[in-house]
């Protein structure tokens, strides 16, 4: 197993593009909103609090939400966290046992806007999203190769229509795995013996290498052009839950649900136990793991299960827009929870920034 300087740059669907953009220029160039899972309450302990933030990361408002609420900061729950180079909408929940809803309009921070509040019974846990919607920005688009702009152009276009029907491959961000793939030689050390006290830097390091070992699998297979495709003994889930089953015969009911999207090839989230693809599934993602003994072991020990991810990432509502006669490119689409806006970005172009 290689130890990483850098990351990978893992397959693209598409091959890689020939347009260059620049992401992040300002925080309205990169818009998320949060979409809870569940209904209010509209009674209970807990308050939902619903604000907009930009130059705020997620941990750093939650200690401000709890100084001026007067509770304690593990009192305050979140879904998810929150890039600070963005303007986001995201929702906390506070603690407030007995205690009346405080006054948020004397909360004062130049970076944070409280839009609503609502009471709820139960803490707001991690994960607990449908998912995010996402208005991006890509600024002075460049096509690289020379020739006819309007030819590039279109093709351009055809690629966002591919990605509007298709989806892309559903990597883990390169935010997962920290700066340079830090956090990947951070669990190769814990798994080597180094004591990790902090809980949540764990679960870091071990969501890293776990994460590492989906991508690896999924790049596998679109090497070898499958990533899309049913193979003997797939093990297929069904769109918008973690059920699946185990394909033992391709016929023509599993390409037609296939086809419509009903259900989706997966690769696997290592873990204890054996792996649930058969047959030619499982050899390839066998083979693609085959040099990945210290991950693979490090995740088992840590007693974490055989889970699976789905290979492709359907983009929901996905829009486009020219803007500023033709240089910049908005983007508009909702992406269920746990998946990347930057999986969306990198079959599309390569970053300047």
């Amino acid at each position: 197993m290689t130890e990483y300087s850098e990351l990978p740059d893992w397959p693209r669907a598409s091959g890689k593009p020939a347009v260059s953009a620049s992401i992040r220029f300002c925080p309205e160039d990169f818009q998320v909103d949060e979409v809870l899972n569940f209904e209010f309450d509209g009674e209970g302990e807990h308050l939902l609090v619903h604000v907009r933030k930009c130059n705020q990361n997620t941990a750093d408002l939650a200690q401000k939400l709890a100084r001026h609420a007067g509770v304690k900061v593990r009192d305050i729950g979140y879904a998810g966290l929150k890039d600070r180079n963005a303007i986001t909408t995201q929702w906390f929940s506070v603690w407030l046992p007995g205690k009346p809803d405080p006054d948020w309009s004397a909360f004062e921070d130049d970076d944070v806007q409280i839009l609503d509040s609502y009471r709820h019974r139960r803490k707001l846990q991690r994960g607990a999203l449908q998912g995010n919607r996402f208005v991006i920005v890509l600024r002075d688009v460049e096509f690289e190769k020379t020739g006819d702009q309007q030819s590039h152009l279109k093709t351009l276009e055809q690629q966002l229509a591919v990605i509007q029907k298709q989806g892309v491959p559903n990597y883990f961000g390169e935010q997962r795995f920290g700066r340079g793939g830090k956090n990947l030689s951070e669990a190769v050390a814990m798994f080597n013996g180094r004591r990790v006290k902090a809980r949540h830097l764990r679960s870091l390091y071990l969501s890293s290498a776990r994460s590492f070992l989906f991508n690896e699998v999924l790049a596998a297979r679109i090497t070898a052009d499958n990533w899309l495709q049913a193979l003997p003994g797939e093990v297929l889930m069904l769109a918008g839950s973690r059920s699946f089953f185990v394909a033992d015969e391709l016929n023509e009911e599993i390409e037609q649900r296939l086809a419509s999207g009903d259900v989706l090839p997966s690769g696997p989230l290592w873990g204890r136990g054996e792996l649930a693809s058969q047959q030619d599934a499982e050899a390839l993602e066998q083979n693609a793991l085959a040099g990945q003994t210290v991950y693979r072991e490090g995740l088992q020990e840590a007693g974490l299960k055989q889970e699976r991810r789905a290979l492709r990432l359907a983009v929901s509502g996905f829009q486009w827009q020219w803007l500023s006669e033709g240089k910049n490119l908005q983007l508009r689409f909702e992406l269920p929870a746990g998946c990347y806006a930057t999986s969306v970005l990198r079959e599309l172009i390569q970053s300047r920034c």
